[in-house]
């Protein structure tokens, strides 16, 4: 499905189950991924978790690990979508080239498994969630888990991958419209 059969799919109406969408916080280190359902006017916690690989292992196979492990969880879930946090620029280059290239292999397996794949820079899910583009990684574990209403606070990588499943499913309408 590319972005603009699901495009109009949701905004014609066709959908006759829930809209379920993986975000993915990529990391060489740790990738996040949270899996978000919007039912009505209510978003459903599905599942959500974090790949873990081995800063001792060479970048090549880190890199496999986290397509492996996202392949996986995108075969398990069938998402309509990925939401993928965009890469904000650090102060070391090569902790910025690791994430770029971790980002990278989030975005091919999604777009290896034919779904389509939105992009949001880190301030604007922010805003979606608090209404505060420089709100605190706190204050953003704190709304996921009140929106989602989850027993505790999630992991801070898993919850940043469902606070940019959460700002998708705030603002995909909006950005039918737009297109």
């Amino acid at each position: 499905m590319n972005k603009m059969d699901y495009q109009m799919g949701v905004a014609g109406g066709e959908r006759d189950r829930p809209l379920r969408i993986i975000g993915i916080d990529p990391g060489s280190r740790i990738t996040g991924y949270g899996v978000v359902e919007k039912r009505g006017s209510s978003f459903v916690h599905i599942d959500n978790g974090c790949l873990t690989t081995r800063t001792r292992d060479p970048i090549a196979e880190r890199l496999e690990q986290i397509h492996s492990g996202l392949r996986d969880i995108l075969a398990k879930y069938r998402p309509d979508a990925a939401a993928v946090e965009e890469v904000f620029f650090a102060k070391n280059v090569a902790s910025s080239l690791k994430l770029g290239e971790a980002r990278g292999v989030a975005l091919l397996a999604s777009v290896q498994v034919r779904i389509p794949v939105f992009e949001y820079a880190t301030r604007e899910v922010k805003q979606a969630l608090t209404g505060y583009g420089q709100a605190t990684k706190d204050q953003i574990q704190k709304m996921v888990k009140g929106i989602l209403s989850l027993p505790e606070v999630a992991q801070a990588d898993a919850s940043d991958a469902l606070a940019v499943a959460i700002c998708h499913l705030q603002s995909y309408k909006m950005r039918q419209v737009v297109a």
